[in-house]
């Protein structure tokens, strides 16, 4: 359940970036990089991608290292509070 809600969201968060790309008031990039960062938990295409990025931008590893553990931080974090969710729900 969880990982298709974080792939749901990944994907949405990639759609919101390809939008901002052409939209002046959304940021394509950034939403990009967040879809990515999430995604690559879930999808092997985007892990290799956001390697490619760090090699070849080797000034943005550190920054893009931080937000891959935010990501996981806030990931554990949603997965805890689904589990808490289910359990009210069933229990």
């Amino acid at each position: 359940m969880t990982r298709i809600a974080m792939m749901g969201l990944g994907y949405g968060f990639l759609v919101l970036g390809v939008l901002g790309l052409f939209l002046p008031f959304l940021q394509g990039i950034l939403f990009l990089l967040v879809g990515l960062l999430i995604l690559a938990r879930h999808a092997p295409w985007a892990e290799r991608m956001l390697e490619r990025l760090k090699g070849r931008h080797p000034h943005l590893k550190s920054s893009i290292e931080k937000a891959e553990a935010l990501a996981d931080r806030w990931s554990e974090r949603t997965r805890a509070f689904f589990k808490r969710l289910v359990r009210r729900v069933r229990g």
